[in-house]
């Protein structure tokens, strides 16, 4: 059985280069994966639907050099 790629809030957080708490209020808009599981420490989401959802929902980063354009 193939296991699952999973994120939790510290994977979320360098994904999309933002803080913890700012990972907070991205995990809590509407249409944003449910999570997989909420355990004791952390919660924790299927990947691929983050992916999925990074895909349609998280504009791309300026990389070095496109900040002058």
């Amino acid at each position: 059985m193939k296991r699952p790629r999973l994120y939790g809030p510290g994977e979320l957080a360098a994904l999309f280069n933002v803080s913890r708490q700012r990972v907070l209020q991205i995990t809590r808009r509407p249409g944003f994966p449910e999570p997989m599981a909420r355990l004791i420490g952390t919660t924790i989401w299927d990947a691929d639907e983050v992916d999925e959802w990074t895909k349609h929902n998280r504009p791309p980063r300026p990389t070095e050099g496109d900040e002058d354009r």
